[in-house]
């Protein structure tokens, strides 16, 4: 495909673009014929119960698991060919995940310059001054010298939103980036992401909070069974889901109406 980012994407081409992906361990079929379009801007949120393929398909996306059939493309380019470059790929697509895996030995500055100064050669004034700008934006400017077992579980979550944001990604992949927080410090996080939303960050996000992926979604995607089996505007799933298995899941993990 020819043409710049932005040529493509006034053309209508998608961000992302996901084709019949299936992915195995073993016996085990775990994304089965899989296929998703995201458009700039968009905040897809995959629901589903725990196994239900979320988080491999994340991992798919953000080349941590080599998909066994399929296509996945980025901007129009082919990104799940087994000869593509990696890094480059990984340059342009943010992951945070739940159990946030910063660099223990590491500060939180140098944590969340590493990648921009590695991977996209910003020297280390320019790393360090986008990184000051963002952990100030989060309210983590007092802890830019400080390792990560100084902090606690809500500070450790907005330093992995902010060492993903440094390298300014195209795509950022949130795999239920507040499941390991305690309940009072989720609203913290989510606040983050709701904030990133608004600013018109492309995400897909795999949360088991329901009320803010009514919120925040341009589009929910509902997985059973390693397939999506339902997607559409948040009002649509949650109100009039079509699918009985849809009705089943949202029945045990939303609130009694009335």
């Amino acid at each position: 495909m020819t043409g710049s980012a932005a040529e493509r994407q006034a053309a209508g081409t998608p961000l992302l673009e996901v084709l019949d992906v299936r992915k195995s361990y073993g016996d085990r079929l775990v994304l089965d014929d899989v296929s998703l379009s995201v458009q700039p801007h968009d905040v897809i949120c995959l629901i589903g119960s725990s196994g239900s393929g979320k988080s491999t398909l994340l991992r798919c996306l953000d080349l941590l698991e080599e998909i066994d059939d399929g296509v996945i493309r980025l901007d129009g380019r082919e990104i799940s060919d087994p000869l593509v470059d990696q890094r480059e790929v990984r340059g342009r697509i943010g992951m945070v995940f739940q159990a946030y895996n910063l660099f223990p030995h590491l500060s939180v500055l140098d944590n969340c310059t590493l990648a921009p100064r590695r991977v996209h050669g910003l020297s280390r004034p320019e790393a360090e001054e986008r990184a000051r700008d963002l952990l100030a934006t989060f309210g983590l400017v007092d802890h830019v010298d400080k390792h990560p077992d100084r902090l606690s579980g809500g500070q450790q979550q907005r330093v992995a939103l902010v060492r993903a944001l440094c390298t300014r990604p195209d795509l950022l992949l949130l795999d239920e980036i507040t499941a390991a927080l305690d309940p009072e410090l989720v609203g913290e996080v989510l606040t983050i992401v709701r904030d990133l939303a608004e600013r018109g960050t492309t995400m897909i996000l795999a949360t088991h909070e329901m009320s803010f992926a009514r919120e925040v979604a341009t589009s929910v995607c509902f997985l059973s069974e390693g397939r999506i089996l339902e997607q559409g505007p948040p009002a649509e799933i949650f109100s009039e889901p079509r699918e009985e298995r849809t009705r089943q899941f949202l029945r045990r993990v939303l609130p009694p109406s009335g």
